[in-house]
């Protein structure tokens, strides 16, 4: 069952700012190691911040929430490079707490615009 769908767009531009205002400080608290294969493409960084913005979203946790940016990593298989989403932390924890059994995430990039969806499934049979 469907229990969430999120979307974001981020401007590529933005982040050529805070990589050359911020730098290594905006990558460390934004990104996990694995999600830094190219630190330097700012169109690459759009579009994991997107897919983290959107997968939160999609979790539609309470209000504060604590979850981080770290706390939703993008990974990519290694094959095919498709994107996938991990929860650590306090998104794990909201995930398991809506029984989230499944992610979809599609991310693509145009004109300056990185853009990302995300869909989460559910174990759990509605009114159950």
């Amino acid at each position: 069952m469907i229990a969430g769908l999120g979307i974001d767009l981020v401007a590529v531009h933005r982040v050529e700012k805070l990589l050359t205002r911020h730098g290594h400080r905006f990558l460390a608290r934004c990104f996990s190691p694995g999600e830094l294969v190219r630190p330097d493409d700012p169109e690459h960084l759009a579009g994991i911040l997107a897919a983290k913005e959107a997968a939160f979203k999609a979790l539609n946790p309470p209000f504060p929430s604590g979850i981080g940016w770290r706390d939703i990593a993008i990974v990519h298989e290694p094959r095919s490079g498709r994107p996938s989403i991990v929860f650590h932390g306090q998104a794990a924890v909201v995930a398991s707490k809506h029984d989230i059994i499944r992610t979809h995430l599609s991310i693509t990039h145009q004109a300056g615009i990185a853009a990302a969806v995300v869909i989460v499934e559910s174990g759990t049979t509605p009114g159950a």
